[in-house]
């Protein structure tokens, strides 16, 4: 089956919710309400194309939402030091290295470890997520360090507006998924992935550096993340240590809804970019309409049963 013909169940999968929130919620297809459901989904669509990668080939990275909350800690802690009452570019540039620098180390350990050892990836993601939350709680004692008013770049990752109408972090969010489908799609990085995730043992033997395209795709996931960790901190106005919270959970959902296959070797970026936008309409929704939050955990759950169900089927017939 097509990538294109994959997707048909997807967007109307998507449409029909939004057309079923559109009677339950009065104004929820207005231009503003739509405007803020993609900054919403913004931090889990970037998120989940790294998570995707991942997944392709077999393996799965779970340290996501704590390298998210170390990164925001770690670039604001930078961003601060030796602040004064106006904003340095100099010290926003090492604030956004600093982010993206930690991101990339645990992308690397996480990549080295799947790619050179037997140790299994779920188990390697599960001890750096443990490693980089209590890294992130470590800062300032697990207390918020806010950012400073006049830190007006680094707070337009998550907050400014392009001619006060396109939100900068649904500009991030369409750059990521652009290049991300391109890279998976349109290259041989993006054809190794999935023949590693087919069969790996047979592309080991095509002449794939199977180890090596492992390791990338975790620094890729990684630097995702980064880049994520980045908007959420600032849309909070602070870094928060104990922030991204299942983030992990939010961008394996919008994979697998979006039709990522557990086991690899099948998925696609438009795919886990309409599973975002699904995840995030149900959040949306849910709340407008004064759903109870544990109400919406349970059905997030059996949506992603729901998928999984269906892959599985798929695969046997």
């Amino acid at each position: 089956m097509t990538t294109a013909r994959r997707l048909i169940p997807l967007v109307g999968a998507f449409v029909a919710l939004m057309i079923f929130f559109r009677f339950l919620i009065p104004g929820f297809l207005n231009p503003e309400n739509m405007v803020d459901l993609a900054q919403q989904i913004s931090v889990n669509a970037i998120i989940a194309c790294g998570m995707t990668f991942c997944i392709l080939i077999g393996g799965i990275d779970l340290s996501v939402g704590a390298v998210l909350a170390l990164v925001g800690t770690a670039s604001v802690y930078v961003l601060g030091l030796g602040a004064s009452e106006t904003q340095s570019l100099v010290r926003v540039a090492m604030a956004l290295g600093a982010g993206s620098g930690v991101a990339l180390v645990f992308g690397a350990f996480n990549g080295l470890c799947a790619s050179r050892t037997k140790m299994p990836p779920f188990i390697i993601t599960l001890a750096t997520m443990m490693i980089a939350r209590g890294l992130a709680l470590r800062f300032n004692e697990g207390r918020p360090i806010p950012i400073a008013p006049q830190e007006s770049i680094y707070l337009g990752l998550g907050n400014a507006r392009i001619g006060g109408v396109l939100p900068v972090p649904v500009l991030i969010m369409v750059a990521v998924v652009l290049f991300s489908a391109v890279l998976l799609h349109r290259t041989r990085f993006g054809q190794h992935l999935y023949g590693i995730g087919g069969n790996r043992e047979a592309a080991r033997f095509t002449g794939i550096a199977v180890a090596r395209t492992e390791a990338a795709v975790y620094m890729l996931c990684a630097f995702f993340t980064g880049i994520a960790g980045m908007i959420a901190t600032s849309q909070l106005y602070s870094a928060e240590p104990a922030s991204g919270a299942g983030f992990e959970l939010n961008a394996i959902a919008a994979a697998v809804v979006g039709g990522t296959s557990f086991t690899g070797g099948i998925g696609s970026i438009p795919g886990t970019f309409i599973g975002a936008a699904i995840i995030g309409a149900l959040d949306k929704g849910l709340n407008q309409a004064g759903v109870h939050f544990s109400f919406q955990y349970i059905l997030k759950g059996l949506v992603i049963l729901s998928a999984v169900y269906l892959d599985v089927r798929r695969k046997e017939s």
